[in-house]
């Protein structure tokens, strides 16, 4: 809704597909050469690193709260394209005192894979209860290799892979509910769990971040809470707004005759 119901000059379309499809596209767009004389594209997700360096914000703030304590301070980050984690790893070796990030993420867990096994496989996603991390091919993972010099072994003493079910994912929003009296979304509980997993066995003090706002899964939080979710004034208006968007398959050539078809208007 935030996104479809703005009008002006935004146009949406809605892919017949995963994220990674949608990225695929925009990727494809970025490098063809009959459009680039025309458009002067960008992008606003974690493909563009321009998204990543006000991210590294959260975690010098993070920490600033957390340094008197005078314990080590671990972070848990919800994971899908990966962009999140890698501010935070950028932010690290601008000198932050972090001693150690966890990639947290659901089923699409192909980075906590390859830290066991040292093979990246990329493969077709799988949707989950933590929709905003079901990418089956993060862009970012080759930002993280490059901080890394491409040694999985250097990457391990870092970051640690934790994946958590949807199962599980409900059980830790009712644990941090009940625990705490706070409502996270699906991607907080995951990279929370996971945050709690790794401190039984180490020393420190960690954070975790969230995804979202709960109210954006508010019928999900809801169920498994049983509480009733607020939804921000902000958020809430875009309910009466009119929704506009175009549906495409996940075909590059109807995304670009879309595109060349807005040059002749």
């Amino acid at each position: 809704m935030q996104l479809t119901t703005l009008g002006s000059n935004i146009t949406a379309f809605e892919i017949k597909g995963s994220f990674d499809d949608c990225q695929a596209l925009v990727k494809e767009a970025f490098t063809d050469k009959t459009l680039l004389p025309h458009y002067h594209l960008n992008s606003a997700n974690s493909i563009n690193i321009a998204r990543l360096i006000p991210q590294t914000f959260y975690y010098f703030d993070a920490y600033r709260q957390l340094s008197p304590h005078k314990q080590p301070v671990i972070c848990s980050v919800p994971s899908g394209n990966f962009g999140n984690l890698t501010a935070g790893l950028l932010a690290q070796q601008m000198g932050l005192p972090i001693q150690h990030f966890i990639a947290a993420t659901n089923a699409n867990d192909l980075v906590p894979q390859y830290l066991e096994t040292g093979i990246f496989t990329p493969k077709s996603s799988v949707a989950t209860l933590s929709n905003a991390m079901d990418v089956g091919n993060p862009s970012n993972f080759i930002r993280l290799l490059e901080l890394f010099d491409h040694d999985v072994s250097n990457i391990r003493e870092v970051v640690s892979g934790f994946s958590v079910s949807d199962d599980e994912t409900r059980s830790e929003m009712s644990h941090v509910y009940q625990t705490f009296g706070y409502v996270t979304d699906p991607h907080g509980a995951i990279a929370h769990r996971a945050l709690r997993h790794y401190l039984a066995d180490h020393d420190g003090i960690g954070f975790f971040l969230e995804t979202a706002h709960p109210a954006k899964f508010k019928e999900l939080v809801e169920e498994v809470l049983d509480v009733a979710i607020d939804v921000p004034e902000r958020l809430a208006a875009l309910v009466s707004q009119n929704k506009i968007s175009f549906p495409i398959d996940a075909d590059y050539t109807q995304f670009k005759h879309f595109l060349m078809e807005r040059l002749k208007k």
